[in-house]
């Protein structure tokens, strides 16, 4: 089980792992490009062979990029989901070019559409950008809080979507806040079980491949994306020794995205918190 966050990729890809190194992490995750805008531009092959040879030097585990904000796959709206197919596509060439685990994104909103409505448009659009650029980059469906209209706040609806996706590159990220949020209990022994057994049940443990590791500013069944640091809100020191001893996740990478101690992102701190837990429980 290796510990990281996101960091800052601002100044090429390869400054990212200096950042990680400053903070502790162990592994971490990237925006390819800006969030909230749709430009974006390939990573030159000579940025590439730096970025993978500071890798190496480092000795850092699996980085992951994280899709940008505005990916729309369930919308009614052609142009919005052709733009969401271009820039889901960029950040998958970009994992491939940095030899990355994978692309996480939100699977958001089906815009009042009905869940079903929109299955077979978004899996349509999934094989698209996966055949688009082949090569080993996963393409990482992220667990949701639940809010409004949001896909995949119920493993169901993220076990369907990948079924009729059908491709061996679709994974899943847990989200520990999103799913504390969307009711899932994590925090005891018997609720964590259960929420195991119903992951494996309507998705399969296999597909699980990354976490996003986040305390939550609500109580649980909120339907509100609200992270908070480790230790620091509802799910609790408790809850994370309870959810890192458990052997579902004794190989799979953590991912901060919490506010940090100053209010500026992952830091030292936190993850010193998840590490010592990790230690405590004996998955380290």
């Amino acid at each position: 089980m290796q510990i990281g966050a996101h960091v800052s990729a601002a100044g090429g890809t390869f400054k990212a792992i200096a950042r990680a190194e400053e903070i502790g992490a162990e592994c971490f995750q990237i925006f390819a490009s800006s969030p909230r805008m749709w430009s974006s531009k390939p990573i030159p092959e000579k940025v590439a062979e730096k970025y993978k040879s500071e890798m190496q030097r480092a000795g850092m585990g699996p980085t992951v990029l994280h899709g940008k904000y505005l990916i729309a796959l369930g919308s009614p709206d052609d142009e919005l989901v052709a733009k969401s197919e271009t820039a889901l596509q960029a950040d998958v060439a970009a994992a491939n070019a940095l030899g990355a685990l994978g692309v996480i994104f939100h699977p958001a909103s089906h815009r009042g559409q009905g869940f079903e409505a929109v299955v077979d448009k978004f899996a349509a659009s999934v094989r698209k950008v996966l055949d688009s650029e082949p090569g080993d980059t996963l393409l990482m469906l992220e667990t949701s809080a639940g809010a409004g209209d949001h896909i995949g706040s119920s493993f169901a609806e993220l076990g369907t979507l990948i079924r009729a996706i059908g491709d061996d590159r679709v994974a899943v990220c847990l989200d520990t806040q999103h799913v504390w949020a969307a009711g899932y209990d994590i925090t005891g022994a018997d609720t964590l079980n259960a929420t195991i057994d119903e992951f494996d049940k309507e998705i399969g443990l296999e597909f699980l491949r990354s976490v996003h590791a986040n305390d939550s500013m609500r109580d649980l069944g909120s339907s509100v994306d609200r992270h908070e640091n480790i230790g620091e809100g509802f799910i609790g020191n408790a809850g994370f020794a309870t959810l890192l001893s458990h052997q579902a996740f004794k190989d799979i990478p953590f991912y901060l995205e919490v506010p940090g101690t100053n209010k500026s992102g992952p830091d030292r701190p936190n993850l010193d918190v998840l590490k010592k837990i990790r230690t405590q429980v004996g998955a380290g």
